[in-house]
């Protein structure tokens, strides 16, 4: 797991996030709109979203408190092959402590979100914040 980039270039946009049982149906419909205004929907719509809700039901489940989700939307007009153009997705919440992946048995109903995430992402990790932690993740862009 990496421990992750502190900032990138391009623009960003946080769908409106909330804590509370009701946080996931406005973070997917947010990071899905913010995907089509960027064209982006075709090719990453719906992993973007089912990564998204994964990480966001992890927060409702561990944390309380104000959830946020951030994308970052690549920089397609320098090539810098270093950090090839990826979508950046940032899903932060109030609680210190690193997620954990486990293996769960076949009959378990949760534990693959941080499974989903790493066989789908091109990286993903963790990140301190001031108040909480941040859990992000990078898409690699059709043709990457």
């Amino acid at each position: 797991m990496a421990r992750g980039p502190t900032a990138r270039p391009g623009a960003g946009a946080s769908p409106p996030g909330r804590g509370g049982p009701r946080a996931g149906p406005p973070a997917r419909e947010g990071a899905a709109a913010t995907l089509r205004a960027w064209d982006l929907d075709s090719a990453l719509g719906d992993l973007t979203v089912l990564l998204v809700s994964e990480l966001v039901t992890n927060s409702l489940r561990y944390a309380s408190g104000p959830i946020g989700v951030r994308l970052v939307r690549p920089r397609l007009d320098g090539r810098d092959p270093a950090h090839p153009p990826a979508l950046l997705v940032e899903v932060s919440d109030p609680l210190p402590d690193p997620p954990t992946a486990r293996a769960p048995g076949p009959e378990d109903e949760g534990g693959r979100g941080l499974g989903l995430v790493a066989c789908s992402a091109r990286r993903w990790g963790t990140r301190k914040g001031r108040t909480g932690k941040t859990v992000w993740f990078e898409l690699a862009l059709p043709g990457e």
